[in-house]
């Protein structure tokens, strides 16, 4: 069956950085987009970053822009959030998605906690 994995998440200090890991199994890796999206306490679930099934074409929203990086590795069957200069506000569990056509599928999250 299929497996999403992430790992990564902990207690970082504001403007410290983490870099979370999503490891997939039971679906050919390379033709799924991938996606992180993540969830605080209280609010909806909100996009992070997309990239494309082969890494080229990557999405952020505006709150990380210029801060976090998405990105994918075919070979390793992982896709990665590179996380840097973290807020307190990016505290929340994140999640990584899989899509390909109508097939998506979610991992269990990892939390992330930014405070002093």
């Amino acid at each position: 069956q299929v497996q999403l994995v992430e790992s990564g998440g902990g207690l970082v200090p504001p403007g410290g950085s983490l870099r979370l890991s999503c490891a997939a199994s039971g679906l050919t890796f390379s033709t799924y987009a991938a996606s992180w999206y993540r969830q605080a306490p209280g609010k909806e679930r909100e996009f992070v970053a997309s990239t494309s099934s082969r890494g080229l074409t990557k999405n952020y929203a505006d709150s990380v822009k210029g801060r976090f990086t998405i990105s994918k590795d075919n070979t390793k069957n992982s896709v990665y959030l590179q996380m840097n200069s973290l807020k307190p506000e990016d505290t929340a569990v994140y999640y990584c998605k899989l899509v390909r056509n109508s097939d998506s599928y979610w991992g269990q999250g990892t939390q992330v906690t930014v405070s002093s």
